[in-house]
């Protein structure tokens, strides 16, 4: 309506409708039209008052609309509008409809009645999330750039990001995936980095750090919890499917991606993270921060003096795992076994894996403690968690055999030794065997049937046994050894015809 009121001042002055119209404000046409309703409303006196918009508004009535021919979509606009609040594409549309409604139009008949329904539903309307000094940061993960581990192999990195809401300092690290104990460190490690740490921390909902999403009662992984609790600081989940409540970390995330990655070259994941570190304090930090007009350096001096001073000593974080006792009484964590009691074989536990122990608990009773594994496939054992007679026969060795027949004596110390050196025969079991025998028959008459076996030179458990079950160990030696063969034997061959060439020529 400023036009028109401006146009009525200069009428009333008796300026021409020519001198009025090349201000360009209003043509010569539209401008007699006007004139003819000044005048008959009254509106041309100079001695009284000018109309108000709202007058001249209703003076005018409803502007006139350019025509608009009916789309041929029209017929098919709520058919539209329910596909669109389905996901479906409008390639798929026009698919559809040329398909099984006849229509002939294009896609941007499609795309413009598309616009036209989004445009018609209602915006809703929303607020900007502030926060105090020191009150909350914001933390996310982001896709970083492809990378070749330390095996070679082209892998994709994260971008793990912690924002604090207040001065919009990041702390910003590559890592290679987002298990719970990357997640623990690098909160450690972004607490680190700033020297203190914030009242709360807002995050997503990841499994590394939430089991369970939801809007009232969130599950919070029991690691996290503990992070939470040495660090004191409270977690802040945001509701499912609602990132917007963390917008100052996500828009983070994207200004990391588009001003630190492109046009970077990095030789590997320390050199990739120490440009970042640079990055972050020579370029993010000093910049003029679009929405606190403020560098965030500048602003983070004022809020690390507000912020929780770091523990004195780190906690110890660590993960939570569900494992099962196996058969062979161990449990596997990280491609890596540790023991169990035996007598939870088969049973369901908890493993807590730090950087230098792993421990296992029964509920929360602990069963087991054990140095941390370096070594895909290792097995860490300790001898008690294993069943008795296990243990037993892996301490009954060689080394074990050998010393036990040494404190029997001389001759069951010599009968073993021939045993274990058999070249053909693994014959452990059976010195291990001979040396049982000690419990039922003593230690004097081991000796003496062992000896007995050596006169015979029958190296075996069974000779052994029988001279003990006869009682032959109690008899005495004879003074020379025996004939293999009888003199008078059927098949034995004279002694002498052995060393006689003329005896062996007869034969």
């Amino acid at each position: 309506m400023y036009q028109y009121r401006q146009a009525l001042v200069r009428l009333r002055r008796g300026e021409t409708d020519r001198e009025i119209a090349r201000a360009k404000s209003m043509g010569r046409r539209k401008l007699a039209a006007l004139r003819d309703l000044a005048r008959l409303k009254g509106w041309l006196d100079p001695e009284a008052a000018l109309p108000g918009d709202e007058a001249i508004a209703t003076a005018l009535g409803e502007p006139k609309r350019a025509r608009t021919t009916l789309s041929g979509l029209q017929t098919h606009r709520e058919r539209i509008a329910n596909w669109l609040e389905q996901g479906v594409s409008g390639a798929a549309i026009l698919g559809a409809l040329r398909r099984d409604h006849g229509y002939g139009g294009s896609y941007s008949s499609v795309y413009r009645m598309m616009v036209a329904i989004a445009g018609a539903k209602p915006v809703a309307a929303t607020i900007r999330l502030t926060f105090a000094p020191a009150e909350a940061a914001q933390v996310d993960f982001g896709a970083g750039p492809m990378l070749a581990d330390a095996d070679g192999v082209i892998r994709r990195t994260w971008a793990f990001v912690m924002t604090l809401c207040f001065s919009r300092h990041q702390y910003v690290e590559f890592v290679w995936d987002q298990t719970v104990a990357t997640w623990l460190g690098c909160h450690r490690r972004a607490f680190e980095w700033f020297g203190a740490v914030p009242e709360r921390v807002i995050i997503d909902n990841p499994k590394c750090a939430i089991t369970k999403a939801c809007n009232t009662d969130p599950l919070v992984q029991r690691a996290y919890a503990e992070c939470a609790e040495g660090y004191c600081f409270r977690i802040d989940p945001c509701p499912p499917r609602d990132p917007q409540k963390k917008g100052i970390v996500e828009a983070g995330v994207k200004y990391v991606k588009g001003n630190f990655v492109p046009l970077r070259t990095f030789r590997d994941m320390a050199d990739l993270n120490a440009q970042a570190r640079a990055w972050v304090l020579q370029e993010a930090g000093v910049r003029t921060h679009g929405t606190t007009r403020k560098a965030p350096l500048v602003l983070f001096e004022l809020e690390k003096p507000l912020m929780r001073a770091l523990p004195a000593a780190a906690p110890d974080l660590g993960s939570w795992h569900k494992v099962s006792v196996h058969r062979d009484c161990h449990v596997a964590h990280d491609r890596i076994l540790y023991s169990a009691p035996f007598t939870l074989v088969g049973k369901t536990l908890w493993l807590r894996a730090t950087d230098g122990a792993v421990t296992i608990y029964e509920d929360y009773r602990l069963v087991a403690a054990h140095r941390r594994g370096r070594r895909p496939g290792e097995r860490i054992s300790v001898p008690d968690h294993l069943p008795p007679h296990a243990v037993l026969f892996l301490a009954h060795d060689r080394q074990w055999c050998v010393a036990q027949a040494g404190r029997i004596g001389t001759a069951c110390a010599e009968l073993v030794k021939r045993l274990l050196d058999d070249r053909i025969l693994v014959r452990l079991r059976a010195a291990q065997g001979i040396l049982r025998l000690k419990d039922t028959y003593g230690s004097d008459r081991l000796e003496a049937a062992c000896a007995r076996a050596l006169y015979h030179a029958s190296y075996h458990y069974r000779t052994v046994k029988s001279i003990l079950v006869g009682g032959y160990d109690r008899e005495p030696l004879p003074a020379e050894p025996a004939a293999t063969y009888a003199a008078g034997a059927r098949f034995a061959r004279p002694a002498q015809s052995l060393f006689d060439p003329d005896a062996i020529t007869r034969h």
